[in-house]
């Protein structure tokens, strides 16, 4: 134990200078939970009392239903770091009927956000119960218990005074494991000082850590590369690989769960042989030890990046790496900003990511062709170029009755 400030104790590595305050972690990947839906409420047993009412008759009302844990994917979270300090979520039980046939109010709903890219595991059995990818998706992963039947149910020619009512139905209980796996288009794959944190900042506004020494990032980071017909395209940058990872050296290969989702790996490889490196046994490095993580993300499309193209070791390492490796690299220097709109559009080919116009990267028409729409009236020709407009014919609405209301 240690002694701080003020007489107050600390454990031995949790006292920090100058200050009351321990660390804490930033980010979670994965997590085990405990969740638990509502009980459904009881049906009551009652019978109407009422002056001046001779036949008063069975009137206990039905318990109200358990509420249902819900696992929600939200753009707000990127993850488990609330779940971590608090991993138990239990929903409202619902209450019990009353007499004069009044139903029990239903228990409410636990709501949890998550991160989108989310895998819920069962801790017993292993199987998978959910893979939430969309932003709003909704799982429920306990329902609730069904709220119980009162004596008015149970009513009849011959039962006119029945005494039978129903329980509630039990709460569902289960742990539940949940791994995130970050959606992003491309990964970026290289050894710590490489530049992948330069490079995704200098395409996207993200705003990583970027340092002079390894390991400055230690957790996924995402940026989205916006182009000019608003398509994007979302990069992540992960924890530099070194070799043996696969066998734990480092920071292993933990963080590589978030770029199985990618489409394309983007190898950046620090040309200038930082700390007397050579550029083509790094990549061949990093080619094996994905493949020993996963032979299925080591086949998908490939961009191999030679970056730090702007110093002169780099220059002279260039010729020997496409003669090692047979490969022909993208040349990028994020100091000078050279080669990136080609990086840009190599991603973009092989991503082929959505545009919010309505048409196609390749015939978007030249606003130099445009007509002259400086006078009073627009010329119809012009409204070719208003790509963010569409011009089907909406859709016929459906007539209420046939079950289809717009």
């Amino acid at each position: 134990m240690a002694k701080g400030n003020f007489g107050i104790i600390y454990p031995v590595g949790k006292v920090a200078s100058g200050k009351h305050a321990m660390k804490s972690k930033t980010f979670i990947d994965q997590v085990e939970i405990l969740v638990r839906s509502g009980k459904g409420g009881d049906g009551a047993m009652s019978f109407r009392r009422e002056a001046l009412v001779e036949f008063g008759g069975p009137d206990g009302g039905d318990g109200g239903r358990g509420g249902d844990v819900v696992l929600r994917a939200s753009d707000h979270v990127n993850s488990f770091l609330s779940l971590y300090y608090d991993p138990k979520c239990f929903a409202q039980d619902g209450a019990p009927g009353q007499g004069q046939k009044m139903y029990g109010k239903r228990g409410k709903d636990l709501v949890v956000d998550v991160p989108a890219g989310t895998e819920v595991y069962e801790v017993e059995t292993g199987l998978l119960v959910a893979d939430i990818t969309a932003p709003g998706q909704r799982v429920i992963v306990a329902k609730g218990g069904a709220g119980g039947y009162g004596n008015v149910h149970f009513k009849s020619a011959v039962n006119q005074a029945p005494t039978e009512h129903t329980p509630g139905g039990a709460a569902e209980e289960k742990r539940l494991r949940l791994e995130l796996k970050t959606i992003a288009d491309a990964g970026l794959v290289g050894f710590p000082n490489a530049g992948k944190s330069s490079l995704l900042s200098a395409l996207s506004s993200a705003t990583p850590k970027i340092a002079s020494y390894p390991f400055t990032t230690l957790n996924p980071i995402v940026g989205t590369i916006v182009y000019g017909d608003w398509a994007k395209v979302r990069m992540a940058d992960v924890p530099g690989i070194i070799e043996g990872a696969a066998r734990g050296v480092g920071l292993g290969l933990a963080f590589l769960r978030h770029l199985e989702r990618a489409k394309v790996l983007v190898y950046v490889i620090d040309m200038a042989g930082t700390d007397n490196r050579e550029p083509w046994n790094d990549y061949a490095i990093l080619k094996r030890e994905i493949e020993e993580y996963s032979a299925e993300l080591a086949a998908r499309p490939a961009i191999v990046v030679a970056n730090k193209m702007d110093e002169q070791a780099a220059k002279e390492n260039l010729p020997r790496f496409a003669a090692e490796t047979g490969v022909s690299p993208l040349e990028v220097s994020c100091t000078g900003r050279e080669g990136l709109d080609a990086f840009k559009e190599a991603l973009r080919e092989v991503v082929a990511p959505k545009t919010k116009f309505h048409h196609t990267h390749a015939d978007a028409p030249d606003l130099k062709d445009m007509p002259d729409t400086t006078g009073g009236e627009i010329p119809e020709d012009a409204l070719r170029f208003a790509t963010f407009l569409k011009f089907d014919k909406p859709k016929e609405k459906s007539h209420p009755s046939r079950g289809n209301i717009h």
